[in-house]
């Protein structure tokens, strides 16, 4: 696709957050810590160094006034491309070909999910920079995983994926690292984003973070998250404190 881009601008920021949701009616706007969690991913980006503006994608009015409210834009997004069928990347790709009909875009943009309520600045900036420092396409955000993780041959026996199931039983710091993708935090060069409409992008680099990063899935992980809100809370309070409009 043929928009100009502008390598002098700051990382810009997307975060997709339709009306819609099947598994938690009205998640995007439901609180953890009371703070609703598009609010906590957009205080997140904007306590952020690197990125510049950042943008709400969403076919919902209360989400456009609350992005707004909280000092992000908001592109408003066909019904269309709103439904439980819709990939995450054609709202990006939506959002950046709005954008670029106004506007240069940067050389890469952050693309952040409200289903992490516990992203910080400061793992938003640590991914922009990890890509910025390397020659991958994209970076995003992982934990690393210390468990023996299996899955099923074709008879429903074990094997081993990320350890020897045949030898004897090795110490967790003798396994390879294997990391889990947190799902918080992607950040992709725009160029070949709009041209091949995937955030992974070849070659992808993982970058650790450190700090817990639970998703919300289901009911249960909202309660959970819910009840960690106090405790990852207090480590981050510029980032997740409870307050009005950053105007």
């Amino acid at each position: 696709m043929n928009v100009a881009i502008d390598p002098d601008l700051p990382p810009l920021v997307l975060i997709p957050a339709r009306g819609g949701s099947k598994g938690i009616p009205g998640k995007n706007l439901r609180p953890v810590g009371a703070v609703p969690l598009l609010a906590r991913t957009i205080r997140a980006a904007r306590s952020a160094q690197r990125p510049g503006a950042v943008w709400v994608s969403s076919d919902d009015d209360a989400i456009g006034a609350l992005a707004e409210q909280e000092g992000a834009g908001w592109l408003r997004r066909p019904a269309r491309i709103a439904g439980d069928q819709a990939s995450s990347e054609t709202a990006l790709a939506h959002g950046l070909l709005q954008l670029a009909q106004q506007q240069p875009l940067p050389a890469l943009f952050a693309f952040l999910q409200c289903t992490s309520p516990f992203t910080t600045g400061p793992q938003i900036d640590t991914v922009i920079e990890a890509l910025l420092n390397s020659q991958a396409a994209m970076a995003f955000s992982v934990t690393q995983w210390h468990g023996f993780l299996w899955q099923h041959d074709g008879l429903g026996h074990g094997i081993g994926i990320n350890h020897d199931a045949g030898k004897p039983r090795q110490r967790r710091q003798e396994i390879p690292p294997t990391f889990l993708e947190t799902g918080a935090i992607y950040v992709i060069r725009t160029a070949p984003f709009l041209e091949q409409l995937t955030r992974f992008v070849q070659p992808v680099l993982p970058v650790p973070i450190a700090e817990p990063a639970p998703e919300i899935d289901t009911p249960e992980d909202l309660a959970l998250c819910e009840l960690l809100a106090p405790l990852l809370d207090s480590a981050h309070p510029a980032t997740h404190g409870d307050r009005g409009g950053l105007g």
